[in-house]
């Protein structure tokens, strides 16, 4: 049975990666009716999380899953740890007796129990006593009903979760509600859009950038651009002598790195880095989230059956398509500072040409629109069973990358 298995990040107020809610899918039709859904998606719970095991997926962080009714009365969130996993309680579960009682017995075992998509209405209020965290979507509740019924929660010691945070403006709206928990991608997007300017360090980043993404890379000039930032020779010797190569002998120099790595790993992994540098005052999951974009373009371009992709350029594709949160900048005119193809610049700047529908489908993916995904996925000839063995090891790369 194929699946699909995502993250997406939940922040503190501070805008610390507080835990990832769990996405994940069975099925062809992401649809099931009765029992029957029941039964595949704990099947898919049980098959995709405990044996990818929940380290790999959420490191040390929380992880919130939902769960139905029919879960719950199973008593299925008892097959994870509650010292990891969050219980999410869907929007449609009714609470009668039973439920509460499972749900009762769930809080006594330590469980950290969540309402998602949680409306005012007053259907769940037997739920409200034992939740611990009340999740409100930002784009279905009007923000008077947000400030007035939330801040009645809170006096009940509930903490309060802001789903579908897209911007600043919103995280800052939230946050002076009392939410102190946000789900959404605000952290992805610019923070201003006018009158920005860039600081020294970050501008000598750029021409690191520029410098190794010339058609000719010019290993002694990155050398040069290289040896006197710490930061960077740091961060490019521990991730070259780190796991991820497994090399026999330890690289000790930047010259033998770059030696090691060739023009195409120049270009990339040093990509990688200075990109990481860029985004070192902006929460860490930007940089996690534009490592696993550029791996899974990459990998999306081994595995189409289009056959004319460059690989090494779809990496720096999903690598650079965060760069205008990054630098709280326009994309435009980022991508005219830098020397990249036109394919990579068409699919940032107006999300057209040969490259657009490889960033698409890690997108749709990302934001678990698993039909999308499918759909695209076909596009480009990609057995779809193929992508969470894709997404796992994107993960892997950016976990490695955050450790160094």
């Amino acid at each position: 049975m194929e699946s699909f298995v995502a993250r997406q990040p939940i922040f503190s107020r501070r805008k610390g990666l507080f835990g990832y809610e769990l996405l994940y899918r069975s099925g062809p039709d992401n649809a099931f009716s009765g029992a029957d859904g029941d039964m595949a998606t704990a099947r898919v719970l049980t098959s995709t999380f405990l044996n990818i095991g929940m380290d790999r997926i959420t490191g040390s962080k929380w992880a919130l899953i939902n769960f139905t009714g029919n879960h719950l009365l199973e008593q299925t969130p008892l097959q994870f740890p509650a010292d990891k996993v969050i219980v999410e309680i869907l929007e449609d579960v009714v609470p009668t007796d039973e439920i509460v009682a499972a749900c009762r017995q769930l809080k006594e075992k330590g469980y950290i129990l969540a309402l998602d998509d949680f409306d005012f209405s007053g259907s769940q209020a037997a739920l409200v006593e034992l939740a611990d965290i009340i999740k409100v979507d930002f784009r279905l509740v009007p923000m008077e009903v947000i400030e007035r019924e939330g801040a009645v929660l809170r006096k009940q010691g509930k903490r309060l979760l802001a789903e579908k945070i897209e911007t600043y403006a919103e995280f800052d709206a939230a946050l002076a509600m009392g939410f102190t928990l946000f789900q959404g991608y605000f952290f992805s997007r610019p923070e201003v859009m006018h009158n920005r300017e860039i600081a020294t360090s970050k501008v000598n980043l750029l021409n690191l950038l520029t410098e190794v993404n010339r058609k000719d890379v010019r290993l002694d000039r990155v050398e040069q651009m290289i040896a006197p930032d710490v930061a960077i020779s740091y961060k490019l010797l521990r991730y070259i002598n780190s796991a991820y190569y497994y090399l026999l002998r330890e690289i000790s120099s930047i010259r033998h790195a770059l030696l090691y790595l060739g023009e195409a790993g120049i270009r990339q992994f040093v990509s990688l880095v200075a990109t990481s540098e860029l985004s070192a005052d902006k929460p860490d999951e930007l940089i996690r989230t534009a490592i696993i974009r550029a791996r899974l373009c990459e990998l999306l371009g081994k595995q189409g059956s289009g056959g004319n992709a460059d690989t090494s350029e779809l990496f720096l594709l999903g690598l650079f398509s965060l760069l205008d949160a990054m630098l709280d900048m326009e994309m435009a005119e980022l991508m005219e500072r830098l020397p990249l193809p036109d394919s990579i610049k068409e699919a940032l700047t107006r999300g057209s040409g040969p490259y657009a529908r490889y960033l698409e489908t890690v997108l749709a993916y990302e934001h678990g629109d698993w039909q999308r995904c499918t759909a695209l996925l076909g596009d480009l000839g990609i057995e779809t069973d193929r992508m969470v063995a894709s997404y796992l090891d994107a993960v892997d790369l950016a976990e490695n990358f955050s450790g160094i």
